[in-house]
């Protein structure tokens, strides 16, 4: 007992160091590939997901207005003669129209980048600027765009004060190049901002940078922008983990690049929308003395972006909710988490690794401890969502956790674990799947896997579908085969018809010859055995139609298949001798079905089924009664139907019809009149066929107490 402990705790210390080091592996493997960023495409979509997921607008977000230029107001501007781009003393009655509203600033995410071709046009905007508080004058600032590398003289610096913890030689804010508006513009904003972006790898804005440096000066995004023209102070500082303005702090990480994650609200238009013709009449309308479109108690006391939202002013960018999504709203998102004070935050590299050290090592161990399908099923069902379930849960506490890393380290773990468990603990599976795979169906077989005690004598008392099919005339073809061909044909046949019984979970019981007996029901539990076993015959029938030309080139005669079934109570399980033994069934159910194949021969028909299966049914499966036969062998008389798919039958309806009108006039025992109407389509009905027969022998006969039961006299 001792030396048996010893060997159990020995091969449990084995398996434990051999889960540990898988673990270990692939969270390492997998820390290098999210190094190298090989990851960045599903970390995206995961992070894509949890965005829909929880975007919704908070109370700052009613503090934001955006006026879009969408197309609407392109074809508005047309009838009023203004052909694109528009005269720049349009946007006048719109700083007007803000500044009567008592806007705290107004952004516009547009470069006036150059001269128009009437100064007096620039004047005016200079001026309509210069009268605006709070206005935000739009820049570019990067390192590839622009032609200015200092600023400019003439005009103003920004003023912001700015303090921050990063190395002159590798600070991400700044930028080598940059594009100013014209001086009427620069010189008469509160403030310049800049509405340079950089995507991720996919193109979707996810985050942004605050501002940027150039020259020595800080350029805030145009988000930021807003926020600080609205303020008396201009004062930044910068530590590791929040983001101080004036005196207020806020928690904002950055990344490598200097950005900021964004926390989105909703797709395009979350934030209250107006176009920009709207506000233009709702001015010209007040200077009347009229009443405006727009209350100008819309803005009141709110930021308001103005930017171009037209298709064809190629302003539109993808976000993580929204393929076009307004470049505008991306910085209207930013002012939106500025004031909430909720930015998103990566997670610690050193927290992202442990959770997937200990998901891929505690996967390890229970996979390689587990020593059923099912315990193995319930790790990786528990294991799998857990990264992704982990993930909503740091985005609902503000943090951008990496999904596909903690999966890339867990998945390669529980895979290679369940691969070394086959290698290590399969040979006996293995070898009970050999030894059986030749005469039981793979239900069985991984029945027997799971529970190797069940290989002993004994059977069980079931309700089973059972399948008896036969070749019509089988015997007279054989005769002209040579032992080579009937053995390729049948082999051909038999695996053809098995395939279709196993797809619809049957099991295969024997085959004699050209004969297969099979049935549903057991070893598994199947509720809806009836139907499965009729749709099987069907689909033999149809696929041994879809055989006949090969047979027919390859044989000179084609096969014809008769199919009986029955449902009823059987023994089943496994029966023979303790040195060999089969998994079958005994009863009367099954002679009933074997029974039910020969009465084929009868009506001209190659599939019948007993009321004890019609029973079962649904409307899956369309049938038609055939006959009360009395089988040979049995006192008691059975309904027999044909069944068939429903659209085959609503093309035979008008046969149809009429024979089950003559089998009831057969039934009551008119038998003139039963004849008369199987008459009608006898050619077109092998079951009409036969019955035309039997009227006539009837008929020809001395009747005596009638009960309408077709008695047979042969197997």
């Amino acid at each position: 007992m001792q030396e048996a402990g010893k060997e159990s705790s020995g091969s449990l210390r084995q398996h434990l160091l051999q889960a540990l080091g898988i673990g270990i592996l692939s969270s390492l493997l997998a820390t290098l590939i999210w190094q190298f960023r090989i990851l960045d495409r599903w970390e995206n979509r995961f992070w894509d997901v949890e965005v829909g997921w929880f975007a919704h607008p908070e109370t700052t977000t009613d503090q934001i207005r955006l006026i879009f230029l969408d197309q609407d107001s392109l074809d508005w501007g047309k009838k009023q003669g203004w052909e694109w781009p528009w005269p720049r003393s349009v946007y006048e009655p719109v700083m007007d129209f803000c500044r009567r509203a008592g806007t705290k600033a107004v952004a516009f995410d547009v470069i006036f980048s150059e001269p128009s071709e009437h100064i007096d046009q620039d004047e005016a905007l200079g001026a309509a600027i210069r009268k605006t508080p709070a206005f935000v004058g739009t820049a570019f600032v990067g390192n590839e765009t622009g032609s200015a590398t200092t600023w400019p003289t003439g005009i103003p610096l920004s003023g912001i004060r700015f303090k921050d913890h990063y190395p002159a030689q590798n600070n991400p804010f700044k930028m080598a190049r940059a594009m100013f508006p014209i001086p009427d513009v620069a010189t008469n904003a509160a403030i310049l901002g800049t509405v340079f972006g950089n995507p991720d790898r996919d193109g979707i804005y996810r985050r942004l940078r605050p501002f940027s440096l150039f020259d020595g000066q800080v350029v805030p995004s145009l988000g930021l922008g807003a926020y600080l023209a609205a303020s008396t102070n201009r004062s930044l500082y910068l530590r590791e983990s929040w983001f101080g303005i004036n005196h207020r702090r806020i928690r904002m990480h950055l990344d490598g690049n200097g950005q900021s994650i964004l926390r989105y609200r909703g797709g395009s238009k979350t934030h209250q929308t107006v176009n920009i013709s709207g506000v233009i009449e709702s001015e010209l309308l007040l200077r009347e003395g009229k009443p405006p479109l727009i209350d100008p108690d819309f803005f009141k006391d709110t930021y308001v972006f103005l930017g171009f939202t037209a298709p064809g002013l190629k302003d539109l960018r993808p976000s993580p909710l929204d393929s076009t999504y307004p470049g505008v709203e991306v910085h209207a998102t930013f002012l939106d988490n500025l004031l909430a004070g909720d930015f998103m935050r990566d997670a610690a590299g050193w927290a992202s690794f442990l959770l997937a050290f200990l998901l891929a090592c505690g996967g390890a161990i229970a996979i390689r401890l587990g020593r059923h399908v099912w315990q193995n099923i319930i790790v990786f069902a528990l294991l799998l969502p857990l990264p992704v379930l982990l993930g909503f849960l740091a985005y609902a506490h503000g943090f951008w956790l990496p999904v596909a890393f903690i999966l890339a380290a867990t998945l390669p773990s529980l895979t290679g674990t369940l691969a070394l468990n086959y290698a290590t603990e399969g040979k006996q599976k293995r070898f009970i799947k050999g030894a059986f795979k030749q005469y039981l169906s793979p239900l069985v077989i991984e029945e027997l896997v799971q529970h190797p005690e069940r290989l002993k004598l004994g059977g069980e008392l079931r309700e089973l579908s059972i399948f008896f099919s036969d070749i019509r005339g089988f015997t007279g073809i054989s005769e002209h085969l040579n032992p080579q061909e009937l053995t390729a044909l049948l082999n051909d046949y038999l695996t053809a018809m098995t395939d279709i019984i196993y797809a619809h979970g049957g099991t295969v019981d024997k085959y004699e010859g050209d004969a297969i007996i099979a049935f549903w029901n057991a070893p598994l539990a199947q509720k809806n055995h009836a139907v499965l076993a009729v749709h099987t015959a069907l689909e033999c029938q149809a696929k041994l139609t879809e055989l006949n030309p090969k047979y027919r080139e390859q044989i000179g005669a084609e096969l014809h298949q008769r199919i009986g079934l029955n449902s009823g109570p059987v023994v089943v399980g496994n029966m023979g001798s303790r040195q060999r033994f089969n998994y079958t069934f005994l009863g009367d159910a099954g002679n009933l079905a074997a029974r039910l194949e020969g009465i084929n021969k009868q009506f001209g028909t190659s599939l019948l089924i007993s009321e004890h299966t019609r029973k079962q049914l649904n409307d899956s499966i369309a049938v038609r009664e055939i006959a009360r036969v009395q089988v040979v062998g049995r006192k008691e008389p059975v309904t027999v139907y044909e069944p068939m798919m429903p659209a085959d039958a609503e093309a035979r309806k008008d046969i149809l019809t009429v024979f089950a009108q003559a089998l009831a006039q057969y039934t009551e025992g008119n038998l003139n009149e039963a004849l008369s109407q199987f008459s009608t389509i006898e050619k077109q009905d092998a079951p009409a066929a036969a019955y035309v027969q039997r009227c006539r022998a009837m008929l020809s006969q001395s009747q005596t107490e009638w009960t309408g039961v077709w008695t047979m006299t042969e197997k």
